[in-house]
C-alpha cells in the first residue's frame, strides 16, 4: 500500500466512522442565571466576559449550565490550575464544548493530538512538536513575517478607516501557518471558514458539524497527496515522514496535528493582535506610552495577553466525583477559562486593569499544565512583530466607531470587525 493509498483509506474510514455522538439538543438562548445556566455561546458573553467571570467568582466560582449536555465553568485561578494539572480525572478528548462529544475509545491520542490527547501518549506527541517552535526556529520567521504585516499597512493608502481585524489581524497568522504547513498562502479564505466552523458553529446540528470536520479532513487530504508527490521542507512533509515508537504516525494523526496547528494557530494570534490594537486605539495613553517607549512593548505585550487573553479550553469528568464542592458526573465538559483566570484578585494585583509595565505577570494565556501551548514562541514572536510594526507606520489611531467592533464567541475570544481611524 502507498502512503496515498494509506492516508485514503484512513480518511475514509474516518468519514464512515464519524468520531462524534450527540448528547444533548441544541440550546440557545438568553441566559437566565449565569451561576446555574451560562452560555459561552450568548452575545452578551462575546461582547464583555469579564463582568459576568467576576461576578461569579464572588457568587459561585464553579458556576454550571445543563446546556452542552452538562458543563462546569471555573473561575478561580486555583481551580482552574487544578484542573488543568490534574490528568488523573480529567480527560483533553474533547477540547472544544460542543453539543456532541468524541467517544472513550478515541482516548488517549484524539482527534487533534496533542492537544486532545492523555498521559502517557500525550508526552511522546507534543515531543514531535518541539523542534518546529523553538525560539531559534521561529527566529527565522521574523523577517518574512515584518516584510509581510508592512505589506498589510501598504495597503491602506488612501484609507481613513481600516478594519484592523479583518485587514490585519486575521492575515499574519494565516500566512505565518501557510508557510509553515506549506500549503497555498491563496487558501486564507478557506482557512477562515475553517476556523469558524471549528470554534464558533457549536451550536449547529450534530451531522452539521460532523459535515463541516469532513470538509475541513478533505482539503487536509488534499494537501496531504501534494506532500506525498512533491516533499519539500515544511511541517507536512515533517508530519508524514515523522516515526512514533517506531513506526510512521497514523494517517488520523498526520491530519489531526495539521488541523490543530492550522486552527489552533491561526485563530489564537489573530484573536491577540486585535484585541492589543483594540485596547491601544481606546487607551491613548497606552498607545502614546509605547509609541515613547518601544523597548516596554515585550512587558506591555504580556499583559496584554493577561488581560484579553483569547483562549479558553475544555476538559471532559473521567468518572462521577464530587470535586471542590460540586457533583460532577461523567462526561460533563468543564470549560477552563484561562481568561478568568488572568483575572483572578487572589492572584494578580490591579487584576481588572490593564497595567502595561506590570512586572510579575504569571499569566495563564498559554495555558496550564502538560497542555501548555506549544507554539507559544511562535505566537509571541507575531504578537510582537505585528504591533511593532503598526505603532511604527501608524503611532496615530483610535476607534472609528466603538459600537462597530464585534467579538467571536465560542473558546477563542478576538475581535471579528475592529475599525480604527488612521487618517
Amino acid at each position: 500500500m502507498t502512503v496515498d493509498d494509506r492516508f485514503t483509506q484512513s480518511f475514509q474510514e474516518r468519514q464512515q466512522n464519524r468520531p462524534l455522538e450527540p448528547r444533548s439538543e441544541i440550546i440557545t438562548g438568553p441566559v437566565s442565571d449565569w451561576a446555574t445556566d451560562f452560555s459561552h455561546a450568548e452575545p452578551e458573553w462575546a461582547a464583555d466576559p469579564y463582568p459576568i467571570q467576576d461576578e461569579l467568582r464572588q457568587r459561585c466560582p464553579i458556576a454550571h449550565t445543563e446546556r452542552f449536555g452538562g458543563a462546569w465553568l471555573p473561575t478561580r485561578y486555583e481551580d482552574v490550575a487544578a484542573i488543568a494539572y490534574d490528568t488523573e480525572r480529567f480527560s483533553s478528548r474533547a477540547i472544544i464544548v460542543s453539543n456532541v462529544r468524541p467517544p472513550l475509545e478515541l482516548a488517549p491520542v484524539g482527534g487533534t493530538p496533542p492537544i486532545s490527547s492523555d498521559p502517557p501518549f500525550h508526552h511522546d506527541a507534543r515531543k514531535l512538536l518541539l523542534p518546529a517552535f523553538t525560539k531559534t526556529a521561529v527566529s527565522r520567521q521574523e523577517q518574512v513575517t515584518r516584510e509581510f504585516c508592512h505589506s498589510l499597512i501598504d495597503s491602506f493608502e488612501g484609507q481613513d478607516v481600516v478594519d484592523a481585524a479583518r485587514d490585519y489581524a486575521q492575515h499574519i497568522p494565516m500566512r505565518v501557518i501557510a508557510d509553515m504547513l506549506g500549503f497555498p498562502p491563496e487558501d486564507g479564505p478557506q482557512f477562515r471558514e475553517f476556523v469558524e466552523n471549528a470554534l464558533e458553529g457549536i451550536n449547529s446540528p450534530p451531522e452539521e458539524r460532523i459535515l463541516r470536520v469532513e470538509k475541513l479532513f478533505d482539503y487536509l487530504l488534499t494537501q496531504i497527496r501534494d506532500h506525498v508527490d512533491n516533499p519539500r521542507d515544511d511541517l507536512t512533509t515533517y508530519l508524514i515522514n515523522a516515526e512514533l515508537y517506531g513506526q510512521k504516525l497514523e494517517p488520523n494523526h498526520v491530519a489531526g496535528t495539521m488541523a490543530l496547528l492550522l486552527i489552533a494557530g491561526i485563530d489564537t494570534t489573530w484573536s491577540a493582535i486585535g484585541a492589543s490594537l483594540w485596547h491601544l486605539a481606546k487607551t491613548p495613553a497606552d498607545r502614546e506610552r509605547l509609541v515613547a517607549e518601544p523597548a516596554l512593548l515585550p512587558t506591555a505585550m504580556e499583559e496584554l495577553l493577561r488581560a484579553y487573553g483569547p483562549v479558553t479550553m475544555a476538559r471532559l469528568v473521567k468518572e462521577d466525583m464530587h470535586w471542590n464542592g460540586v457533583d460532577m458526573k461523567a462526561d460533563d465538559w468543564i470549560l477552563l477559562s484561562f481568561p478568568a483566570a488572568n483575572r483572578d484578585p487572589e492572584q494578580f494585583d490591579r487584576a481588572d486593569e490593564v497595567v502595561i509595565d506590570r512586572q510579575v505577570n504569571r499569566h495563564a494565556a498559554f495555558g496550564l499544565g502538560i497542555h501548555r501551548c506549544v507554539g507559544s514562541h511562535l505566537a509571541r514572536m507575531e504578537l510582537r512583530v505585528a504591533l511593532e510594526v503598526w505603532l511604527e507606520r501608524i503611532p496615530n489611531f483610535g476607534l472609528a466607531d466603538p459600537a462597530a467592533v464585534t467579538w467571536a464567541t465560542g473558546q477563542v475570544r478576538g475581535p471579528r470587525t475592529l475599525p480604527l481611524r488612521i487618517g
